[in-house]
This record gives C-alpha cells, sequence and structure tokens, in this order.
C-alpha cells in the first residue's frame, strides 16, 4: 500500500517569477500555507507533511506559523529561495517508509478533496502524476518586444496545477539533479480548474469564491479540532 510524504514549497515554481510570497497571502482571514496544509490532514494514506520556507524567512515562519504547524504535526523547514532549491531540503527529510512524495505549491489552497482523491488513488500504478486543467481559450505566441509570433489552438496545452505525486526515486533523483523529470515521465490527471494560484489580495478574493464554490468531503465524527478547519 502506497504510504505518502507531502511537501508543500513556498517559493514560486519554475516559469514564474517571484511573487511576494503567494503563500503568505491570506485568503477568507488565513494565510493560504495553513489552508493548503489543512488539504492533507486526517488522510491516511499520508504519513508525513513538511512545509518549506526561505531561509530569510525562517525566524518569522516559526513565530507565526510555528505552533500551529506543529500542532498539527506538520514539520517546518529552512531552504533556499527557489523551488528546486526547496525540493532538495525536503528530499533529505522524507521519511524511511513512505513510498511516494506529494509536492504542492502552498500558494494553491483551493483542491477539490475528490482531485486530491484521485491523485492518491492512481498513484501508484506511475512514476509521476500532474494535475492538469484544460485551456478554455486559445494561446497567442509572442516575441521578447510582446509582438504576435503564432496563434496556437487550446487543445494542444493544458494548465499544470499541483499537487503532484512521484515515486519517491523519482523525487529523490529531481533533488539530487535538481532536474525535473522529462514531460514523457507524467501521467496527467485532469482536474478541476478551480485550483487557482494566489499571489495578491485579488487573487485571494478568487480563491476564496472557489473554496466556497467546491464540494464538501463527507466528514466523519471529529477528532480534532483541525478536522473541522480543513474546509
Amino acid at each position: 500500500m502506497a504510504k505518502f510524504s507531502v511537501v508543500l514549497l513556498t517559493a514560486p515554481p519554475p516559469g514564474l517569477a517571484a511573487d511576494g510570497g503567494g503563500a503568505f497571502v491570506k485568503v477568507d482571514g488565513r494565510e493560504s500555507l495553513l489552508r493548503a496544509v489543512e488539504l492533507f490532514l486526517n488522510r491516511p494514506p499520508i504519513v508525513q507533511i513538511q512545509a518549506v520556507v526561505a531561509e530569510d524567512f525562517a525566524e518569522e515562519a516559526k513565530r507565526k506559523y510555528g505552533g500551529h504547524l506543529g500542532f498539527s504535526g506538520v514539520k517546518l523547514l529552512t531552504g533556499g529561495p527557489r523551488w528546486i532549491d526547496q525540493i532538495a531540503v525536503a528530499a533529505s527529510h522524507v521519511l524511511p517508509d513512505a513510498t511516494h512524495v506529494v509536492l504542492h505549491d502552498a500558494a494553491r489552497p483551493a483542491v477539490p478533496y475528490n482531485d486530491l482523491d484521485a491523485l492518491l488513488e492512481v498513484a501508484d500504478k506511475h512514476a509521476a502524476v500532474a494535475l492538469v486543467a484544460l485551456l478554455r481559450t486559445g494561446l497567442v505566441e509572442v516575441d521578447e518586444g510582446e509582438q504576435a509570433v503564432a496563434f496556437h489552438l487550446p487543445q494542444r496545452y493544458m494548465h499544470v496545477l499541483t499537487p503532484q505525486v512521484y515515486q519517491k526515486a523519482i523525487f529523490a533523483e529531481m533533488a539530487k539533479t535538481k532536474q525535473e523529470p522529462h514531460a514523457s515521465k507524467f501521467t496527467l490527471l485532469k482536474a478541476s480548474p478551480l485550483n487557482v494560484r494566489v499571489s495578491n489580495a485579488g487573487d485571494a478574493m478568487v480563491a476564496k469564491s472557489m473554496i466556497h464554490l467546491l464540494p464538501k468531503p463527507k466528514m466523519k465524527a471529529s477528532d480534532n479540532p483541525f478536522e473541522e478547519a480543513q474546509w
């Protein structure tokens, strides 16, 4: 049976510029990071949750979120400012009995529970799985001067989302080489476009609306206060 170590990164994903700390933007009164953590609580296949913050934010993060994360059983780590740097730090702390690693952008607080269920269910059949969402409109390719070069149909492209899940060996290799696996290694799992990324207050308002639109899981009687706070 697959066992999952979850890694939440606060650095922006590859291809995105530094966004002022999207993981720490408040969504309906609570930071996106805290909401993202709660997506993974109380799921029996998950044996570990780690959150990585930049080194220059370490003390402030411990002061602001250490108590909440510690009570939830989340290990707070510090790493570099880049996505791949934080992956490298987390890889060295993955529990020996974990078989897979779930990688999630902490600036994505609105992930439908059924997308998470589907991701974990198919994980043991593939080397790597990424959630994706269909594009609704076409794309225009531009040059450095933002002049149109070519138009592309939406059927050829999809939005890449997180969480993503990797076999532990694949994740360890990515951390060692600091290179993401080739796209051909990924199995794509179509997911909800409601899974939005926040980088400012405007995005936070959108995410808040999305969270309220998401279907709610059927919850068993709560054993701790954080079980009630997941949604």
